[in-house]
């Protein structure tokens, strides 16, 4: 197979990542109610990081549901989309040091970092989608964080990741 024949075929195989998007609708939500409780900003940041945690197994379930394999290695440029999600870890230090330096910053910076890492995945799917939110999610946080307050970018990103998905199901289905 060629490399775009291999990039076609995991786009199809991997449903261009429709179950971690799906996923992240929910983690977002969760981050925005996080937001709205009346706790210490750092209890609540430490809570956001928390909300990131099931998303693996959402995605797993997210998986089952529109019948997506996320472990299988048929395709060798698989291991290009796990390289794509640990870039993202060495952004997550960035995050980190906003929790101590700004903490009522740190939800739109983690925002910001959650959506400039989907950038690869628009070469590895083949997916202007993947262009467009990667470059607006961040702009939107850092917009609406400046000028709104962290439930503002939380429901925001929410919402973006719920039109991420409709148009990813739409370009699944051309493929």
């Amino acid at each position: 197979m060629t490399l775009d024949e291999l990039r076609l075929d995991i786009a199809k195989e991997q449903k261009k990542g429709i179950p971690f998007i799906a996923a992240s609708i929910i983690l977002w939500g969760l981050i925005a109610i996080v937001t709205i409780l009346q706790i210490p900003i750092k209890s609540m940041n430490i809570l956001v990081f928390c909300c990131s945690c099931p998303l693996m197994p959402l995605a797993m379930i997210f998986g089952k549901i529109v019948k997506v394999d996320l472990f299988s290695k048929k395709n060798p440029l698989s291991n290009a989309g796990l390289l794509f999600t640990m870039n993202q870890m060495l952004y997550i230090l960035i995050v980190m040091w906003v929790f101590s330096a700004v903490p009522e910053k740190m939800v739109m910076v983690f925002a910001m970092v959650f959506g400039a890492h989907l950038l690869p995945y628009s070469w590895l799917y083949l997916s202007k989608a993947y262009i467009i939110f990667a470059v607006a999610i961040p702009a939107i946080s850092l917009i609406f964080g400046v000028i709104f307050n962290a439930t503002v970018v939380a429901l925001s990103v929410c919402l973006c990741e719920v039109v991420f998905l409709l148009i990813l199901v739409y370009e699944v289905k051309k493929l």
